[in-house]
């Protein structure tokens, strides 16, 4: 029989290992458990948030794991976001997806996801160089790129001359500002002698303030101005509205970004003469697919471009266009 020492020694061994291993987070990876993704958007009501929504469920089904999707409603709150990332930490998710809605302020969240052995997939919006480390994939938009496609789209219905405003989206946002600095790179580019009137306003989170800072704008500008960019949904759609009330609708060359039904009906009614189109589907989806890849411990690319395109009246018929301006949201949405 073993002695009393021993059996002692024994028994303080495996009351050890089992407080170490309590204190770790748990692996479901090989445990018949579903993995949890949480997956959390800078908000909830744009088109461009439930499609990718969407690409989300169909990679959750595909890799039979749990998704769990939450952000604040609009896309100013920076508090509530933080508040979700933290709520998600607490749960011990397995991963999470992230699109930062300020890239500084997030930082501080990520760090504690990635201190805490929580996979951290950016997509979206990226950090500042400063969370580079905490996270292990990006996934998103080459904005700067796509910036680039704007620049010269509106520098080519200009005709290289003439008078432009630019319409930035929010303070903080990375996504925005990168493409903010590609379309004027673009411009600069494609039309030297372009003159930049405005770029230094500031429309907000909603299409309402959106509206309301481009009313301010078109009120100082409206006989002067010949080209207009705005650098998403929110801004592109108070523009366009604040377009029809200035009577310059149509007649000012006018490129946005991403798309709805009102910013579709505007390109058909030649009201915006071309949009950057993103691939949020494919955003979603992919981001989860990496949350799984790097749970399962697979080589992965660490930044991936989902792509962008430029949609006209003239390409409007086409199948890839299509697909992009009408997703099948209900096959994955409504079920």
């Amino acid at each position: 029989m073993p002695s009393l020492k021993r059996l002692i020694l024994s028994f303080a061994i495996c009351t050890f290992g089992l407080l170490i291993a309590s204190c770790k987070k748990s692996d479901n990876s090989g445990s018949g458990e579903q993995l949890r993704i949480a997956v959390i958007p800078k908000g909830t009501n744009h088109l461009f948030w439930k499609t990718i929504h969407a690409g989300a469920i169909k990679a959750a089904k595909e890799e039979d794991v749990t998704i769990m999707w939450k952000g604040p409603l609009i896309e100013s709150d920076r508090e509530g976001q933080i508040k979700v990332v933290q709520n998600f930490i607490t749960q011990q998710v397995d991963a999470i997806a992230l699109a930062p809605l300020d890239d500084e302020a997030m930082i501080r969240s990520v760090k504690e996801a990635h201190d805490e052995g929580i996979k951290v997939v950016i997509w979206d919006s990226g950090l500042a160089p400063a969370g580079d480390e905490f996270f292990d994939s990006f996934v998103a938009t080459d904005n700067i790129a796509a910036g680039e496609k704007c620049g010269k789209q509106l520098a080519e219905l200009m005709d290289g001359k003439g008078n432009v405003i630019l319409l930035r989206h929010m303070v903080g946002s990375a996504s925005t500002k990168k493409r903010e600095e590609g379309f004027l790179k673009g411009l600069k580019e494609h039309g030297p002698d372009i003159v930049l009137i405005s770029s230094d306003k500031y429309a907000g989170a909603t299409v309402e303030e959106s509206q309301e800072v481009a009313n301010n704008l078109l009120n100082q500008f409206a006989d002067s101005v010949d080209g207009i960019f705005t650098p998403n949904e929110s801004t592109t759609e108070g523009m366009m509205a604040a377009m029809k009330g200035a009577g310059i609708a149509g007649k000012v060359k006018f490129v946005g970004f991403d798309v709805n039904d009102a910013l579709l009906a505007g390109i058909e009614e030649n009201v915006i003469h071309a949009l950057a189109l993103q691939d949020p589907f494919n955003m979603g989806y992919l981001a989860v697919k990496h949350s799984v890849a790097h749970l399962k411990g697979e080589k992965v690319k660490r930044i991936v471009d989902t792509g962008s395109v430029i949609l006209t009246s003239d390409n409007l018929g086409e199948s890839r266009i299509q697909e992009l301006v009408a997703p099948d949201l209900d096959k994955w949405l409504k079920q």
